[in-house]
Order: C-alpha cells, then sequence, then structure tokens
C-alpha cells in the first residue's frame, strides 16, 4: 500500500473534510485512496445495552459516506474502502507504514481535536513510520490555496532533513507550486558559545552560516526538482514561530519531528508541536531521517 494515500474517518465533518484533501492529493500523485475507520468490539462491563451488529453497520455507514463523497467529487478517482478491526492508535500507525501517507482531520482551533482525541493523534504522529499530514477543518472545510507556496521547515545536517525536503519538494513539484524552505536559529547557548563562534567565524558570521547551511541542504533537491521555484528564507527566531507565520498564506506546511519520549507521553518537538497547534493550512509531519 505504498503505492496509496490513506485517510482515517469517523463521520465528523472534520474528518470527511480530511478525506476530501486526501482525495486531491491521490489525483495530484496519480495514487489511489484508501479510507479506513478504525472499529473494534468491545463488550463493557458496565450495565448499557449494546448490539453489536447495530455498531458494525453504523461503522460501514461511516465508510460508505467518505466515499460517496469523494466520489462524487473525483469520479475517476480509484477510491477502496475498510473497516479496521482494531484501536484507532494501532491501526492508523499500521496504515503510516504501508502508505505514501497518511491523512488526519483536526477541527479549526486548538489542540488536535478531531476524530482522534486528546493525546492520540500526538501518538500517531509521534509514532508513524511515514508522513502523517494533519487537515484542519473550519466548519468542515479547510483552506484551498491553489496559488500558495509549499513552506517546509529545515533543520540539522543535510542528512537528517533529507526525507523531510524529499517530501517538499515532491509535493511542490505535483503541484507546479513555488517552494519557501525555511531555516530558523537563534543566539547559542552558554554552553555551545564557544564551539558556535568558531564555526560561524569560519563562514562570515551566524546568519551567514546558517544560509550556508540551508543551500547545502537543499542542493541535491534542486538538481532531483529542477521545475521546482525555491526561495530560501532563514531568519532569527524560534523555528515554530516563524513557521506559523509563514503558514497565513500557504497551501500545505511541511516539518520533521523527532519523537521523544517523556515522563507524561511522547514530545515530537516543539516546531512540529507548534504548526500542528497555530498553522493555519494543512500540515504534514514528516519522520527525521
Amino acid at each position: 500500500m505504498k503505492n496509496a494515500v490513506v485517510v482515517g474517518v469517523d463521520g465528523s465533518p472534520e474528518s470527511l473534510a480530511a478525506a476530501d484533501w486526501a482525495a486531491r492529493e491521490a489525483v495530484l500523485r496519480g495514487l489511489p485512496l484508501r479510507i479506513v475507520h478504525a472499529w473494534l468490539w468491545q463488550p463493557l462491563d458496565i450495565p448499557l445495552v449494546q448490539n453489536r451488529d447495530t455498531e458494525a453497520q453504523a461503522a460501514r455507514a461511516v465508510l460508505r459516506e467518505a466515499e460517496d463523497q469523494v466520489s462524487a467529487r473525483y469520479p475517476e478517482l480509484p477510491v477502496s474502502s475498510r473497516v479496521l478491526p482494531e484501536t484507532a492508535v494501532v491501526a492508523l500507525l499500521a496504515e503510516a507504514e504501508r502508505s505514501a501517507l497518511l491523512c488526519l482531520g483536526t477541527r479549526g482551533h486548538g489542540a488536535l481535536l478531531g476524530f482522534l482525541l486528546g493525546s492520540y493523534g500526538q501518538q500517531v504522529i509521534a509514532g508513524a513510520k511515514g508522513p502523517v499530514v494533519s487537515v484542519r477543518a473550519y466548519d468542515g472545510e479547510y483552506p484551498v490555496r491553489e496559488n500558495g507556496e509549499v513552506v517546509v521547515g529545515q533543520q540539522g545536517t543535510p542528512e537528517e532533513s533529507a526525507d523531510v525536503l524529499g517530501f517538499a519538494f515532491e509535493a511542490a513539484a505535483v503541484r507546479g507550486a513555488p517552494l519557501r524552505a525555511v531555516r530558523a536559529w537563534s543566539l547559542p547557548s552558554v554552553y555551545t558559545w564557544s564551539a558556535s563562534l568558531a564555526l560561524a567565524d569560519a563562514a562570515g558570521g551566524l546568519e551567514p552560516f546558517e544560509r550556508k547551511a540551508l543551500q547545502e541542504a537543499l542542493a541535491p533537491w534542486r538538481d532531483k526538482y529542477p521545475g521546482v521555484q525555491v526561495t530560501e528564507h532563514v531568519e532569527m527566531g524560534s523555528a515554530g514561530q516563524v513557521l506559523v507565520e509563514e503558514s497565513a498564506e500557504a497551501q500545505l506546511m511541511v516539518v520533521g519531528r523527532r519523537a521523544r519520549r517523556a515522563p507524561i507521553g511522547t514530545r515530537i518537538g516543539s516546531a512540529a508541536h507548534a504548526v500542528l497547534h497555530h498553522a493555519r493550512c494543512p500540515v504534514a509531519v514528516v519522520p527525521h531521517a
């Protein structure tokens, strides 16, 4: 299923908006669309009436609604659907590993609140072995900016950011869109001051050093995608804040993530966290190499 775009739905307006975005993406990439809904029969140990057949029918109805909507708008797109007999996190992590990308729907305010409630969305994004796109919907619709840029945040070495940049360049190429590559930087801490100054002196200063690092990371991808117009954007400041500001007119934001285990859950990095909560366009989170 590496040759498919996958979207998880639950019947909410947000997940249906994600299905529409995923369908558009599948058309752009020339890939089929796979719609999934995680439903696992779990009898409750409390006096509550449950009907397995009724709940199974409801799960299938969720898929039918999404499939009918997508097929009506994109009649030439190959679409398949399936109820996954697993919990949401387990099912979607497996789909992310098997697909070209996984799409999730979120509401247009605050934290991740779509069909994955609470920490579930963060668990999927932090644990996925492939790209996950968070599609934020406002009243069931997401912003469509066909003339907007694809914005990518670059950090670390060329090797570390290779998968992130590769995804961003491909996304820009299939859209015929310009790409804005953003590298945010801040003054080094006192503990790394001397080493950072040595590197900066060799490059002619801190900002020239950052520009050189961005250019080196972009070089192989410019060669692979010569038709993509690239703007290099180096700015001093918080990476999350800079990227959120650049999302206002973007059609897609691409960021990397380094998942870290924490005493209370999994952290996905401050930049990815910021854009997932505040970016004003769909956000693709790509694991670092």
